[in-house]
């Protein structure tokens, strides 16, 4: 019995622990504001990703989207198509048409593996199945 009672102990010692938050990923405009640069992602994601034969692997993990003028749309833009290129441990956007002078656009940064804790789902912060994110906005 005393056996049961420690695993339930534990069980919500570990239930009630707060995940672990992924570094910040930064991002900046390079190349004379050609390119988009992103810093602070995963080096094991960045290594995996780049071995993916698939090119499309990047905008799955990060990515770009031109800014709408009506911001309730911002959901349901289409990704901004171009090519990543990873040198060392940052990623490099270049896209296939150049940014716009003036225009804004929007990176989001998927943050895999927030609110995967049962103390968050108890809590109500997250539901099964939702993706956390968070939206970079640069400006060209």
């Amino acid at each position: 019995m005393n056996k049961y009672i420690t695993l339930i102990i534990l069980f919500f010692a570990f239930a009630c622990t707060p995940p672990k938050h992924p570094a910040a990923v930064h991002i900046a405009l390079v190349n004379n504001g050609q390119s988009v640069q992103f810093t602070g992602l995963n080096q094991l994601v960045i290594n995996d990703v780049a071995r993916d034969t698939n090119k499309n692997a990047w905008q799955s993990l990060i990515p770009v989207y031109r800014m709408p003028a009506d911001t309730d749309l911002k959901n349901y833009q289409p990704v901004q198509p171009g090519q990543y290129e990873v040198k060392d441990s940052t990623v490099v956007f270049t896209p296939d048409t150049p940014f716009v002078k003036g225009q804004t656009y929007f990176v989001r940064n998927y943050r895999l593996g927030e609110g995967a804790s049962l103390i968050d789902y108890i809590k109500s912060h997250s539901q099964p199945g939702k993706v956390h994110f968070i939206d970079l906005i640069f400006k060209q």
